[in-house]
């Protein structure tokens, strides 16, 4: 493994605690992220999450929580460790940070794998701050590849 982390981040004007919660509890995480999960995170336990429109899932290994500061994972294919930071800026003020590391991948496959995961991270963030911020589904992840994008 090397040492790149691939980071993104984004203040959300709501509570520490409702962010936190929304990474926790998928009837909230489903407003902008994965479609479906088998369940909320809880510490030592792997949920599924799918993105039913891509027809696709991952195993989401929950290593650690720290309650209103980390939730620590494990997931993908290959799979890394992707933390997600929690820092109070007022209280009505949440800055997140999401890292994402362990990568196994190498030259072209790596880069290509950074940018995707970059962009990835970003758009769940975009998608949150829309969500908890304004009560938009702005449908983000499902239409960052639709069904008919043509090469």
């Amino acid at each position: 493994m090397n040492g790149i982390t691939v980071e993104a981040q984004m203040m959300i004007r709501k509570p520490l605690k409702e962010v936190f919660q929304a990474f926790i509890d998928p009837n909230i995480t489903t407003k902008f992220w994965f479609t479906k999960s088998t369940g909320p995170l809880k510490k030592g336990k792997t949920v599924i999450w799918e993105w039913e429109m891509y027809k696709a899932k991952a195993e989401v290994h929950t290593i650690d929580i720290k309650p209103n500061k980390l939730i620590a994972t494990r997931w993908g294919t290959p799979s890394t460790l992707v933390d997600y930071e929690f820092k109070e800026l007022s209280p009505q003020n949440t800055y997140v940070t999401i890292k994402n590391y362990g990568f196994t991948e190498t030259g072209e496959e790596l880069h290509k794998t950074l940018m995707n995961n970059t962009g990835g991270f970003t758009t769940v963030l975009d998608g949150l701050k829309a969500y908890l911020e304004h009560g938009i589904q702005l449908n983000l992840v499902a239409d960052k590849f639709p069904q008919n994008l043509q090469d």
